[in-house]
This record gives structure tokens, sequence and C-alpha cells, in this order.
């Protein structure tokens, strides 16, 4: 498998940019982090705002921080171990890639969310400019690749088993109750720049013309899809390298 050279530093902070952002639109008091790792967002978080946060993992042996306490869940199989309209924001930074069934997860975050809570996701841009051009001439998206069979131990550490774009992550959102789905990324991609200047013309020209044909022949857009599909093609999803989403349960 590629690597991972994500920097989750990068990550952390636009998730607390969102975080910060939504603190400042209504006082809230409790938030859970699914994934945390060595809980560099959880620091984050408290250093920022004094709110009580919760933690689930598959493992308590990646904490750092002493006093956090945390939960423990195999998402895989199992539900959120908390009872409804628990929080008020949820995080899952690099998880749902992780995941075998990403979509009934989405579905737990709605029901421990309280009404009007957010949900703030992030997972590898497979849209970017790179990733798309790396699938072209070796089929496996940037930080996806080739994985060991039956290595069980991968899919609860390090192993990307589920490439998911921005669509398919908007499209469960919604489709879990969520309103307000909105695209961001941590950063532009320097190296997809150049690639930009010469691809965009064709992304333009060959995508409306795909964009014409799913409306008109197909007939697979309709009002609720077509702002998704159009920004799977926008500057930012081109070039990002972490898609980040944010969306709200309704109040």
């Amino acid at each position: 498998m590629q690597p991972y050279f994500m920097s989750v530093d990068r990550i952390h902070k636009k998730v607390l940019e969102l975080v910060l952002a939504e603190h400042r639109c209504h006082q809230w008091t409790h938030h859970l982090d699914i994934g945390a790792g060595h809980g560099g967002l959880i620091k984050r978080v408290k250093a920022a705002l004094k709110v009580q946060s919760s933690v689930c993992d598959y493992t308590d042996t990646l904490m750092k921080l002493p006093s956090q306490k945390v939960d423990i869940a195999n998402l895989n199989n199992e539900p959120l171990p908390y009872a409804d309209a628990s929080f008020d924001v949820v995080t899952a930074t690099e998880v749902i890639e992780h995941l075998e069934d990403y979509r009934q997860v989405l579905r737990e975050i709605y029901r421990v969310l309280k009404p009007g809570g957010v949900c703030i996701l992030s997972t590898p841009n497979i849209l970017n400019l790179n990733s798309r051009l790396r699938f072209l001439w070796f089929g496996f998206w940037n930080l996806f690749g080739p994985l060991p069979v039956k290595n069980s131990a991968l899919y609860s550490t390090g192993g990307h088993i589920n490439p998911v774009s921005w669509f398919y992550v908007a499209h469960s959102l919604l489709d879990a109750g969520f309103a307000d789905v909105s695209p961001h990324i941590d950063h532009r991609q320097r190296s997809g720049m150049a690639k930009l200047i010469f691809l965009y013309p064709l992304i333009k020209i060959l995508g409306g013309r795909a964009m014409y044909k799913e409306r008109h022949r197909v007939k697979t857009l309709d009002e609720a899809n077509e702002p998704l599909v159009r920004a799977m093609n926008s500057i930012d999803m081109l070039l990002g390298r972490t898609i980040i989403t944010k969306s709200h349960k309704s109040a």
C-alpha cells in the first residue's frame, strides 16, 4: 500500500476551524471524537473550548492524553455505545475509509447527535487530480493500494479498505437524515496545479457533456443531487488533499 504521508495536523486544524465556527453560532458542551487515535484533535478542542469530550475507538492503547477515557467499540460490527441525542458535535477524522459499512456508522452518528447537532468527517479526497491520474494508470486511488489477503489486522489499524468520494459521503449523510452538507478541504496540493492548467479545459468540456447526458437522456440528475455532482469538478475538489464534510441534524 502507498505510504500514508497525509498530515493529520493540517486536517485537525481545519476540523477545529469548523468546530469553532459552530461554537460561535450556538454554545454547545458535549463533543464525541470517533477514532481519536493519539488524541490530537481532542487536545486542540479542549485547549480552545471548555467542553466535555468523549472518545470512541477500537482500542484504548493509542490515546496519549492521560486523563482521557476511551470507550471501546469495533464499529464494523458494534453500535456507538451512547444513548440517543447525547452529543452536540461529533467528529471522525480519517475513519470512514477504514470501515466496512460506513453508512451504518453515519446513521449511528445521526442517532447520538442532539437535534441541531453537527457532524464533521474527513477522508482522503480520491477526486483530486493526482488521485484520478493514479487510478487511470494503476487502478488505485491515492492513499489506497493492494492489500494483503486475509490480514484482518490491517482493517482495524492502517488499512484503507473503503475509498469514498465526496458524492457518496454527501449522499450517505443526506440518506441518514443530515442536512446542510458542505464540502471543505485541508489544503490545495501544489503538485496538482500544473496538471490543472492542462486538464481543466478538458474536464469542463467533457464534464459538461456528461452532465447534459445524465440530466436529459439518462435522467439521473435532479435538484437534490445535481449540486453534489457539480462540486466534484470544483477547483477545491480537483486540488484538495483531504475532503472534510460538515452537516447538521435537523433541529
